[in-house]
């Protein structure tokens, strides 16, 4: 055979050979191709879309929610003037008795995520008295400790105050000493002693139109002359020195000046009760619910003319005299004190004081 034959013969048994190997290699060439292209996918990074952060006010709850139709829509429309880092809870704790009472109130806060600021006031004195003092005196170490506690686990600021009136006991720190807090735009006090069961309630408060420097907020009395449980406050240098110099220095009275604190309007009937007064359950009748009064009230002010406080074992006598005769309203006040008894213990670490000796 020719040599000529012999190339003839050899192309066309290579030419499937080349053909297969190319095709081999088309295909593992796009095979490899589609590889990398899922390896890029995986290892870059995918876009990020960011969301516009959820409003302040819609996204937190004040504890929990009371149920009723108007706190989402309050939720949705309102927030305090300049922000919650604009208004705070300020107690102003003039007796060691009281220092446990405004521990309780920021626990709560704490507790049912209030986002307004906290603040403690009280006399500068203490200070001294708790670094000085050669025996060791336990009221001061209980304050001492307590006070610590507000700082450290309910965020609270603690701030000492001199006093502003020339006077030897409590009254020489007046509740228009609260106006001096300019940083804030409101601020709430709650006179002692208090139970809160629902924050959401008192928050709502600083969102209240005010038209002067003074608002009171009352659960109502039994004799028509009703005082403020609660008191809001616009805080104002102008505000401050003007109030403080109508005060007289001599016979300074804070019930005389709370009586002429300005009330708040009553609010809307499809909101919940803001503030309650145990004195107040005596009038209620037979309709009155226990349950439904202690799941839509916000704050209670304990007070009645019978008991000097719940901070005391009352003795029986003034807890018979005291109590509702009806068994709702009996059993709402019974709750009441009791909460305050097992909250005290629980926040405080402290039990109830022996009820003081009547001075005849």
């Amino acid at each position: 055979m020719c040599a000529k034959d012999q190339m003839s013969d050899w192309n066309a048994n290579s030419s499937p050979v080349f053909m297969f190997t190319f095709l081999l290699f088309l295909s593992g060439y796009v095979l490899q191709q589609q590889t990398v292209h899922n390896l890029q996918a995986v290892i870059k990074p995918q876009p990020v879309i960011v969301q516009p952060p959820p409003s302040p006010v819609l996204a937190k709850h004040f504890g929990t929610p009371p149920g009723h139709s108007f706190y989402d829509k309050f939720l949705a429309r309102n927030r305090p003037k300049g922000g919650w880092a604009k208004v705070a809870y300020v107690q102003l704790v003039r007796e060691h008795l009281h220092v446990c009472n405004a521990l309780m109130l920021f626990a709560a806060l704490e507790e049912q995520e209030s986002m307004a600021q906290r603040v403690i006031m009280y006399p500068q004195e203490w200070d001294a008295t708790m670094s000085d003092q050669q025996v060791l005196d336990p009221q001061n170490e209980t304050s001492k400790r307590l006070l610590k506690n507000a700082a450290k686990r309910y965020r609270v600021m603690l701030q000492p105050v001199q006093p502003m009136l020339k006077s030897g006991d409590k009254s020489a720190f007046p509740l228009a000493g609260l106006l001096s807090l300019t940083a804030y735009n409101r601020v709430l006090f709650l006179p002692p002693s208090g139970l809160v069961l629902d924050i959401s309630g008192l928050d709502h408060l600083f969102t209240l139109p005010m038209e002067s420097d003074i608002l009171g907020i009352s659960a109502g009395s039994e004799d028509g002359a009703a005082s403020p449980s609660v008191v809001l406050l616009k805080p104002s240098r102008e505000a401050f020195q003007t109030t403080l110099e109508s005060l007289s220095t001599q016979d300074y009275d804070e019930e005389d000046f709370l009586s002429r604190i300005a009330l708040v309007p009553d609010l809307p009937e499809d909101q919940v009760h803001v503030v309650a007064k145990t004195s107040g359950l005596k009038a209620e009748d037979d309709g009155f619910n226990a349950t439904e009064f202690l799941d839509s009230t916000s704050y209670v002010h304990i007070s009645d003319p019978e008991m000097v406080g719940p901070e005391y074992d009352a003795p029986k006598a003034s807890i018979a005299s005291a109590l509702p005769k009806t068994s709702e309203p009996k059993k709402a006040w019974q709750e009441v004190y009791e909460r305050y008894r097992e909250r005290r213990m629980d926040v405080c670490g402290l039990d109830l004081e022996p009820a003081p000796k009547l001075v005849e």
